[in-house]
């Protein structure tokens, strides 16, 4: 089992920034690709970012957005730190939802399939206006 954990949630204003961190435990960190979905009051849950492993080669540590944050946020890895981050700027109000934390062994998974093997509890993000 692979345990992650989200924090770096809270309240923001408009036009600012939050960076969240995923703290990853129990399996090989490098080797998994790694996402960050969100979810708001109501609605269904949204892509936001995804970053491939570092340890295959082919496109290795490629990374993925979703239309709505392209530009505003940043999805990292620290393999030393088993830990993903995602830098969150320009923030709007329509980025308030819980965001959470996904790990797949196939980035595809994520990608193509919104899932993941592993999830994390979420953490909250409010963007006030």
């Amino acid at each position: 089992q692979m345990q992650l954990v989200e924090s770096g949630g809270g309240l923001a204003q408009t036009g600012g920034s939050l960076r969240l961190s995923c703290a990853a435990s129990g399996r090989t960190f490098s080797n998994y690709g790694m996402g960050w979905f969100r979810q708001a009051p109501g609605k269904e849950r949204e892509f936001v970012a995804a970053i491939r492993s570092t340890t295959i080669s082919w496109k290795s540590g490629t990374t993925y957005y979703g239309d709505s944050v392209k530009g505003r946020f940043t999805i990292s890895r620290d393999n030393a730190k088993n830990t993903m981050y995602l830098q969150m700027n320009s923030l709007k109000p329509e980025d308030t939802a819980v965001y959470y934390c996904a790990a797949a062994l196939d980035i595809g998974t994520i990608l193509n399939d919104y899932g993941a093997d592993y999830w994390g509890k979420g953490t909250l993000v409010t963007v006030s206006s």
